[in-house]
C-alpha cells in the first residue's frame, strides 16, 4: 500500500530548477532512499513534503488523497541541519516540541521518559542545549523527531556526527520503527548505510530523477559479469582461449592459495567459467562481484554528467 507519493514534481528558485518532473512512489512500512550528489534537488523535495514550500507544478499525496496542512502532524522531520535551541534545556525542549506536534503534556512525558532511558541519557534533562556535544545533540533531536509515532519519517543524514556505536544505535532504532509501522524517507550520502537499511531508492542529480527501484534489483541490474575465485594449483592464463574469453582484473599468487578477479567478456554463463578452471586447478571459493550502492551512485551520476 503506498502511504506517500509525488507526480511529475516540479519547482524552480529564480533562474535555478531545482526539480523537474520528479515522480516517487512511497510504499507503507518500508524505508526508502532519497540519493542524489549535492544540490541535486533532494532537500527541495522534502522541503515541498513538509509542506514548508509548494511545488510549481505536479502533485503530492498522502495516503492516496492529496497532501494538506493537517497531514504535518503525522510526518517526523530530522533535517541535516539540525535546529535544537540552544539556551533551552533538553527536557524542557523535548517536552515543549512533543507538544506542537499533538501530544498531551502527559503522554509526552511518558515517551520522553522511556526513550531518555533507552539512550541512556536521563542526567541530561536539566542541562541546556549548547552543553551537549554535537552526537548528543543529535540523539536528543532524534528523539523529538520519533516522539509523537508520525506515520512518516524523513531522516536527513540521520549519522552525521555520530560515532560508530550511537551509528549503530540509530541504524537498529530505524529498523524497529520501520518493524513497528513508520514510513521512512532516508537521504544520506553513506551508500553502506543504503544498502543496509534501504528497501527502495530513487537517485536524482540535476534536478531530474534518474534511477528508481528496489535496492537490490538495481545493483543486480548493474553486475558487470565479473567473479572473485580463489583456488589451488598452476593456471594459466595467458592461454589463447582464457584470454579470447575473460579479462583478468587481478591475479595474486602465494603459498596461501590463489586469488583471481576475472570478467566474463561474452555472455556465458558463471557454470561455462566454473568449467574452464576446473581443467585447471581446484577451486576453493567462487563468487560473482555484486556492485555496491557506491559504485552504482558514480556510475550512474557521471554517465548522466
Amino acid at each position: 500500500m503506498e502511504l506517500f507519493s509525488a507526480n511529475d514534481v516540479s519547482k524552480t528558485y529564480a533562474s535555478q530548477q531545482a526539480l523537474t518532473n520528479v515522480s516517487i512512489s512511497v510504499e507503507q512500512g518500508t524505508i526508502f532512499g532519497l540519493l542524489g550528489p549535492n544540490g541535486a534537488g533532494k532537500t527541495t523535495l522534502i522541503r515541498i513534503i513538509n509542506q514548508i514550500t509548494a511545488p510549481d507544478s505536479g502533485s503530492v499525496y498522502f495516503e492516496g488523497r492529496p497532501l494538506k496542512s493537517s497531514d504535518i502532524s503525522q510526518i517526523g522531520y530530522l533535517p541535516e541541519e539540525r535546529g535544537l535551541y540552544k539556551k533551552m534545556k533538553v527536557g524542557e525542549q523535548a517536552l515543549y516540541l512533543g507538544q506542537l506536534k499533538g501530544l498531551s503534556r502527559h503522554d509526552a512525558m511518558k515517551e520522553l521518559k522511556m526513550w531518555f532511558e533507552k539512550f541512556e541519557i536521563t542526567a541530561w534533562w536539566d542541562k541546556k542545549v549548547m552543553e551537549l556535544s554535537k552526537g548528543m545533540q543529535q540523539k536528543v533531536q532524534f528523539i523529538c523527531t520519533v516522539l509523537h509515532k508520525p506515520r512518516l519519517l524523513i531522516f536527513d543524514e540521520p549519522f552525521s556526527g555520530f560515532d560508530p556505536i550511537n551509528a549503530e544505535l540509530i541504524t537498529q532504532e530505524i529498523l524497529r520503527l520501520k518493524s513497528e509501522g513508520a514510513t521512512i524517507i532516508f537521504s544520506t550520502h553513506n551508500m553502506e548505510s543504503v544498502e543496509q537499511l534501504c528497501d527502495h531508492i530513487a537517485l536524482i542529480d540535476k534536478s531530474k530523477k534518474i534511477l528508481d527501484g528496489p535496492t537490490t534489483q538495481i545493483r543486480e541490474n548493474f553486475k558487470t559479469n565479473t567473479f572473485d575465485i580463489s583456488y589451488r594449483g598452476a593456471l594459466n592464463i595467458e592461454d589463447s582461449y582464457f584470454v579470447s574469453k575473460y579479462k583478468i582484473l587481478s591475479h595474486e599468487q602465494n603459498g596461501h592459495g590463489n586469488k583471481l578477479h576475472v570478467q566474463n567478456l561474452h555472455d556465458g554463463t558463471s557454470q561455462q567459467l566454473i568449467k574452464d578452471l576446473v581443467n585447471q586447478v581446484e577451486i576453493i571459493s567462487f563468487n560473482e562481484v555484486i556492485p555496491s550502492m557506491n559504485e552504482v551512485f558514480i556510475k550512474v551520476v557521471k554517465q548522466n554528467s
